[in-house]
C-alpha cells in the first residue's frame, strides 16, 4: 500500500464519518486491515489518528458548553486505568511471542459488529419503558465507570467503540440529557483514552508515523466534503448502508 492509497484510504473514511457522524475507528481499523496493514498497526496508528481529529471536537464543543465533564470524569475513571491494564496485558501477550494479529482480527469483528447494530437499534433502545427516566444517584455512578472500562479497553483492543457504541450507551444512561451534550461528552471523553491507548502502542512499536500523517492530510478534507454532502442524503438511508457495511466486515473478520 503506498503513499497515495493512504490518502485516499483518509479521504474515504473522512467522508464516511463527515456523511454519517459515525467514528473513525470502526471505518478505518477495518479498512486499513483489508488493504494489508497488519492488525497492530492498524488499531495504534488509528488510535492516535482519533485522538488527534477528535481534539478539533473537543475544542467546538468546549466553547459552547456542550460538554458535561463530571459525565467525561466517571468514564474516564474506569477507562483509563482499563486501557493501561490492557496494554499491559498486550505488552506481556507480545513477549510471550503470541500472534496479536491472530488475537485482534476476531476481537475487530466483533466491535465493528456492535457499531453495526448501535447504529441500527439506538432509536429503539430509546424507546424503551425501561431507559425513559434513566439510572439515579450511586447506580448510575457505578453504570458510567463500568462503561468507561469495557469501552477502555475495547478502544485499547482494537480502537472502536468511544464513538458510535459510546453514544448510545450514554443516550441510554442520560435519556433526559441533549443529544448535543451527549456528542460532546462522549467526544471529550475519547481524546484522552485514545491519546493514552494511542501512546501505549506507540511504545510498543504499533505506530506507522508515515501512514498516519498520510491519513490525516486525506481526512480533513474528507470531512469537509461529507459534511457538505450530507443535508443531500437521508440519514436512515446513509446509516443502514454504513450498517450493512460494517457488519459484512465484522463476520468476514470473526470467519477470519
Amino acid at each position: 500500500m503506498d503513499l497515495i492509497a493512504y490518502i485516499l484510504s483518509g479521504l474515504l473514511v473522512g467522508t464516511l464519518v463527515g456523511l454519517t457522524g459515525v467514528g473513525g475507528g470502526s471505518l478505518m481499523t477495518p479498512l486499513l486491515i483489508l488493504f494489508g496493514i497488519p492488525p497492530v498497526k492498524a488499531v495504534g496508528t488509528d488510535l492516535l489518528f482519533a485522538s488527534i481529529t477528535k481534539a478539533g471536537g473537543v475544542w467546538v464543543h468546549g466553547r459552547r458548553g456542550t460538554i458535561d465533564w463530571k459525565i467525561v470524569g466517571l468514564l474516564a475513571a474506569g477507562s483509563l486505568p482499563a486501557s493501561l491494564l490492557t496494554l499491559l496485558f498486550l505488552h506481556y501477550v507480545g513477549e510471550q511471542g503470541w500472534k496479536l494479529d491472530a488475537l485482534l482480527i476476531p476481537l475487530i469483528g466483533v466491535a465493528v459488529i456492535l457499531t453495526a447494530l448501535a447504529l441500527v437499534f439506538k432509536t429503539q433502545l430509546q424507546r424503551h419503558v425501561w431507559f425513559k427516566h434513566g439510572l439515579q444517584g450511586r447506580k448510575l455512578t457505578i453504570a458510567a465507570v463500568t462503561t468507561g472500562v469495557v469501552l477502555g479497553t475495547l478502544v485499547t483492543l482494537t480502537s472502536i467503540g468511544a464513538g458510535a457504541i459510546g453514544v448510545v450507551v450514554l443516550f441510554l444512561l442520560y435519556p433526559l440529557l441533549p443529544t448535543v451534550r451527549i456528542v460532546g461528552s462522549d467526544i471529550a471523553h475519547a481524546v484522552p483514552l485514545t491519546l493514552v491507548a494511542g501512546l501505549g502502542h506507540m511504545q510498543m512499536g504499533n505506530v506507522d508515523f508515515i501512514l498516519l500523517g498520510s491519513l490525516l492530510f486525506g481526512s480533513l478534507p474528507g470531512i469537509y466534503i461529507g459534511s457538505h454532502m450530507s443535508v443531500k442524503i437521508p440519514e436512515t438511508i446513509l446509516r443502514g448502508a454504513l450498517a450493512s457495511m460494517l457488519m459484512l466486515i465484522g463476520i468476514k473478520f470473526i470467519a477470519h
